[in-house]
């Protein structure tokens, strides 16, 4: 078995992040340009196989 031993994305740490309210696809991704019912993070990695290559972290807050 294959570990994977990187750090699994945050979405709602990321600026591309976006709530879309529609019950259906509650998730959206600015950067890539999709809808979807799971966090888009756990979408691309489903689908790909690989984490996302948009995360930008959000800019902190002092």
């Amino acid at each position: 078995m294959k570990e994977n031993n990187q750090k699994r994305i945050n979405c709602f740490d990321c600026i591309h992040l976006q709530i879309t309210w529609q019950p259906a696809t509650p998730y959206a991704c600015k950067a890539i340009g999709f809808k979807s019912k799971i966090i888009p993070s756990m979408e691309v990695f489903k689908n790909s196989g690989s984490q996302c290559m948009h995360f930008t972290p959000k800019p902190k807050v002092k």
